[in-house]
């Protein structure tokens, strides 16, 4: 066994938790800010059964965090490079879509705007 296994193993378990356009949608949805779940519902157009499996496996992922406020669970990100590497996929991708422009006029709006980082 390489002793590098165990690394890439835990990286390509990272990779996963994007590899369903479900989980991104939902990125999407609470990357700017925290949402309940049927806000994020709202947003995703998944089933509430479906964003609660999603959302679970972000948390124990430890992408998103969560805490309870009355009968609602809110969620945010609690990875910001989760949030950094969707954004750089996505100007690669619009970036390939260049011909297309309508289409990649409105892939970009969709992205969420950097924050600004302190210095």
């Amino acid at each position: 066994m390489d002793e590098l296994d165990p690394v890439f193993d835990a990286v390509a378990a990272y990779f996963s938790v994007l590899s369903e356009p479900t989980r991104l949608r939902i990125m999407h949805a609470v990357c700017n800010g925290e949402k309940s779940v049927t806000q994020i519902v709202e947003d995703t157009g998944a089933t509430q059964t479906n964003a609660s499996r999603h959302l679970g496996l972000m948390h124990r992922h430890g992408v998103l965090a969560r805490r309870r406020e009355g009968t609602q669970v809110l969620y945010r990100v609690a990875d910001s490079t989760m949030v950094d590497l969707c954004r750089s996929v996505c100007n690669r991708i619009a970036g390939t879509i260049d011909e297309r422009r309508p289409l990649r006029r409105q892939f970009l709006k969709l992205l969420p705007m950097a924050k600004k980082r302190a210095a």
